[in-house]
């Protein structure tokens, strides 16, 4: 009996591989989809573009064709001005978003763990944070001088609030009830905080991390334009002054390409971080 049962389970094993590689095909090919989706608006846009540029609706100072500006970045990364200013560009974001978004995820923790400290430091930080960064750029300028240092911390200070924000909300959003449980388990504080703070708040806090790396990048373009002689921003300034837009445009298209990347990056980060959450998907 138990020989004419394991003959018949048998012809089942190719049936279970057929629908896995059905189940992965299927998968590839929603994924493919969506890509492929995401890119014709662009293209679109892009032939568009061209067009009215190409039947010379438009000067080339005003709004350059898409070809123009192709051939722009060809010959800034032929001449290595294109990667000389990148890097630079991407070590000033890296250092400012490591000290802001490091202060604001530290800040964000303790103001979220004690009453006490949210009374005494948020509503400055409140305050602080409603300062538009093109109003404090000249205080920057004259306490840290046009050097290195008023640039990253210009940067450090749009990637603080997000973070610290987010951070805060994070752990204050998390149910009481599990806090009551934890009690009752006699959690240490550390335990507590390893096994049910962080999870809890780690949506929040992601969040924070993609809206303090684009804050990032859109202080990085402020910073750049305050007195830099180097850089993505400082080359997008330079070519204004002579009217070679196809340059600007060159720039623009850079910091929203590593602006995406990043938040790719994070996207990447919260897909595999929180497989548990059973969220809308649309």
């Amino acid at each position: 009996m138990e020989k004419s049962e394991a003959v018949a389970s048998v012809p089942l094993q190719p049936d279970l591989v057929k629908d896995r590689v059905s189940t992965s095909f299927k998968r590839k090919s929603k994924r493919n989809t969506r890509f492929i989706s995401g890119l014709i608006l662009p293209i679109v846009v892009v032939i568009l573009w061209q067009t009215v540029s190409s039947l010379g609706w438009v000067t080339k100072i005003v709004l350059p064709s898409p070809l123009a500006i192709i051939l722009a970045a060809k010959e800034l990364i032929l001449s290595g001005v294109l990667f000389t200013n990148l890097k630079i560009s991407l070590v000033r974001a890296v250092f400012g978003f490591i000290i802001g978004g490091g202060l604001g995820l530290a800040l964000g923790s303790f103001v979220g763990l004690s009453s006490r400290s949210e009374k005494l430091l948020d509503p400055s930080l409140q305050m602080l944070r409603t300062i538009p960064h093109l109003a404090i750029s000249p205080l920057f300028i004259l306490w840290f001088g046009i050097g290195e240092e008023s640039k990253v911390l210009l940067i450090a200070l749009g990637a603080f609030f997000p973070l610290y924000v987010n951070t805060f909300l994070g752990i204050r959003r998390v149910d009481a009830k599990l806090f009551a449980v934890s009690q009752v388990l006699e959690f240490s504080k550390f335990k507590q905080l390893k096994l049910l703070i962080i999870p809890a708040a780690l949506p929040n806090i992601l969040l924070g991390l993609r809206l303090s790396l684009g804050a990032a990048w859109l202080s990085l373009v402020v910073a750049e334009l305050m007195g830099s002689t180097a850089g993505i921003g400082y080359m997008m300034l330079d070519a204004r002054q002579f009217s070679n837009t196809d340059i600007v445009f060159v720039g623009i298209i850079i910091f929203a390409i590593v602006g995406k990347l990043t938040d790719s990056l994070v996207k990447w980060i919260e897909k595999h971080s929180l497989k548990w959450q059973d969220t809308y998907k649309g």
